[in-house]
């Protein structure tokens, strides 16, 4: 009976050329109804058995939601079928709602994989093509979610084939790695406040999910236990000891965070003009960018990496999706040495040295230092009489922490001013528009000067009067616009028609001289 059903499948499979979701997608459905259950179990242990109405009403609504999710996708697994021919790839799916798109094979611009943790225990991937439209609205790209990893990666090679084919694409001796996972890079991961942030995110999503149950938190055995352990000891010691906890609890989830993200990473150029980006423990990603559509790159170096010899590196390229998708898929490096970002860069560029360190930055005026020397002065005085007003009439002791504060708080805030003036600079090198700017990230990109396609120009009340603007090229790519801040009006004028002529000329008075 086996070898029967076994080959009747096979035949309807020669005789049905249509591709389904891979039926173990019904096994990831149902795990999905473990989220509530094992959140039962924290609240039961958490509270020590004692669980009112109103955390039953939530639990029971966070598992009807799940049943919901699981029966909306046991009807995707039933009604989606796909189609991949010499010139296009078709999807249809839906009961009551059924589409039927189309996508040309030479439209498509991207092919990428991303598997999450539960796919990758059943041997599944989500396959997602991209054409290249902004935030691929209105039907333009196409999506398989729950498919096997071996056909996913069969599908992905073939589409590249089929397009490269299309364009009459050749091999290019180039391809192959161009960076891959060095572990030493593991010395950076800390170097970042995002780890410390995602602790007061996760502690705020703690308390706000307990006090939505009608729980307090503050009431917890855990909590008291704390409180009672650590009630008695001096409050400087108190605030120092949460201070390193929160500091190591940050590096801890800092590092698990680049060891989860950038395990197995690989970027690599391929045949047909695309690189690739593969990477991720827990959740694999495959990410493809288009080499045609690159506009440049961006070198990212956060304070204390910077402080380290660090820099991430990002791609400025059109096609990556919306804001929070560009932000995600144009990574092209995690945290490493500053030269292999470089490195990196220029290899990615088709250039022998990157941009962003060939050009020879132009500073710009005094009058941007002032503003950021003048900022540092109202920051200082500003905390400095949050803290003093209040003690005029509470306690001297306010008034004498706050001036106490401001004094502290001026020599940094200087210091960070001047390195931000110094952080300034912008360029014309080569075909690229280079510009610089930042000081607890700063940040130095190189924009193909083709890649331009209008100015914004914005001065705030301060700039006018300063003879400052901030000139934004915009473009496809990317964010859409990169700033040259704080510039000198003639200066920032002359580069703009500098590296894109004609553009703004139209626009400019031009007074005779006088005499």
């Amino acid at each position: 009976m086996t070898s029967e059903t076994t080959a009747g499948r096979r035949a309807h499979a020669a005789t049905d050329p249509w591709g389904r979701l891979n039926p173990r997608l019904i096994l990831v459905n149902l795990s999905v109804v473990a989220a509530p259950l094992a959140l039962y179990g924290a609240t039961h242990a958490v509270t020590g058995g004692e669980i009112n109405l109103q955390v039953l009403i939530t639990l029971g609504s966070f598992l009807i939601t799940c049943l919901v999710m699981a029966g909306i996708s046991l009807m995707r697994l039933l009604t989606t079928r796909y189609l991949l021919t010499d010139d296009r790839i078709e999807l249809r799916k839906g009961l009551l709602f059924r589409s039927h798109r189309s996508v040309p094979v030479d439209r498509i611009r991207s092919v990428d994989l991303t598997a999450n943790p539960l796919h990758r225990v059943f041997g599944l991937t989500s396959l997602e093509i991209g054409t290249g439209e902004h935030g691929e609205s209105a039907g333009a790209g196409l999506s398989l979610d729950g498919i096997s990893k071996k056909d996913a990666d069969e599908l992905r090679r073939q589409l590249i084939e089929r397009r490269s084919a299309g364009r009459g694409l050749t091999v290019d001796e180039t391809d192959g790695p161009i960076a891959e996972m060095d572990w030493a890079w593991l010395r950076y991961a800390p170097l970042t406040i995002w780890g410390v942030g995602g602790v007061f995110v996760a502690v705020g999503t703690v308390y706000r999910t307990l006090y939505e149950m009608k729980i307090d938190p503050l009431e917890l055995g855990i909590v008291k236990d704390i409180e009672d352990r650590f009630g008695s000891v001096p409050l400087w010691f108190g605030i120092l000891v949460t201070v390193l906890v929160i500091v190591i609890i940050g590096v801890i989830g800092s590092t698990a965070t680049f060891i989860e993200g950038w395990s197995g990473y690989r970027l690599e150029r391929e045949d047909g003009g695309m690189f690739r980006v593969r990477r991720g423990m827990l959740v694999t990603r495959s990410v493809t960018i288009e080499e045609r559509r690159l506009r440049g790159v961006e070198v990212a170096e956060p304070l204390l990496l910077r402080w380290a010899g660090g820099a991430r590196l990002k791609a400025v390229a059109s096609g990556l999706g919306n804001d929070e998708e560009n932000s995600s898929r144009s990574r092209l490096t995690p945290p490493v040495p500053h030269a292999l970002a470089l490195a990196v860069a220029a290899d990615v560029l088709a250039e022998k040295q990157s941009p962003t360190a060939l050009a020879e930055l132009a500073p710009h005026p005094r009058a941007a230092l002032r503003r950021r020397v003048n900022l540092a002065l109202g920051t200082a005085a500003l905390t400095a009489a949050l803290l003093a007003v209040p003690g005029l009439w509470l306690t001297p002791v306010l008034v004498h922490t706050g001036w106490i504060t401001g004094l502290v708080l001026l020599p940094i805030l200087l210091a960070y001013a001047f390195d931000a003036y110094r952080n300034l600079g912008s360029a014309i090198q080569g075909r690229y528009l280079v510009a610089r700017s930042g000081t607890f990230a700063r940040r130095t990109v190189a924009l193909q000067r083709e890649g331009i396609i209008g100015w914004s120009i914005t001065r705030s009340a301060f700039q006018r009067r300063a003879g400052l603007l901030t000139l934004g090229a915009t473009t496809a790519a990317g964010t859409g616009v990169y700033k040259v801040r704080d510039i000198a009006v003639s200066d920032g004028l002359a580069l703009a028609d500098r590296a894109v002529p004609q553009v703004l000329a139209q626009f400019i008075e031009r007074r005779p001289g006088r005499g």
